[in-house]
């Protein structure tokens, strides 16, 4: 079982050239690798360094940036204290990247909600299909150029088939000059 450091070292030898440099802030270890190979670094991970836990992929959009997007993936051991945060970056003419699925069976749902939410394609992935939107959904929500108020479906039947409002809620505020006056809980109750 190999500590943070000791993994990162061992991935950089591993995959000379593949890997980048380890940032560390507040304990909290970031290695980026080449999305090409992030299916070797996971069963490397796995196997030879005792990270058997997958606890979380994640998506990042920096739009105007390119690469476009980030996979974020936490690495820990169970047995011990150790967790590796592993970035994968894709660019929006790649789109996609590995799955990991067949190393941890726990990314299977995470890769799938990824590619509903963020439209980052999974290779070889068991059964990528939308997880949270309904098939045939046109759009990705997550990504950082859809509009907040939503966009038509040209689906009938299925949820809205228009832009949905903004209005209503417990947490829709109104304008006000001072901040906390803007708060839902800081609002009288309307009357009835």
């Amino acid at each position: 079982m190999a500590t943070t450091t000791e993994a990162i070292q061992s991935l950089q030898s591993a995959f000379a050239g593949k890997v980048g440099a380890a940032r560390e802030f507040r304990g909290e270890h970031t290695l980026p690798v080449d999305r090409e190979i992030i299916a070797d670094v996971a069963l490397h991970l796995r196997d030879k360094l005792g990270f058997d836990y997958l606890a979380d992929i994640c998506s990042v959009d920096n739009m105007g940036d390119e690469p476009r997007y980030e996979v974020v993936y936490e690495f820990a051991q169970m047995s011990a204290p150790h967790h590796l945060r592993i970035i994968a970056k894709v660019s929006e003419d790649e789109g996609s990247l590995p799955t990991i699925s067949h190393v941890y069976a726990t990314a299977n749902w995470h890769e799938r909600e990824i590619w509903d939410m963020m439209g980052i394609k999974f290779d070889n992935h068991p059964d990528l299909r939308r997880i949270l939107m309904w098939e045939g959904y046109p759009y990705f929500p997550l990504q950082r150029d859809f509009p907040l108020e939503g966009k038509p479906s040209d689906t009938p039947g299925e949820a809205f088939t228009r832009i949905a409002p903004l209005e209503g809620g417990p947490f829709v505020t109104a304008p006000a000059e001072h901040n906390h006056d803007r708060e839902p809980r800081a609002r009288p109750p309307e009357p009835v």
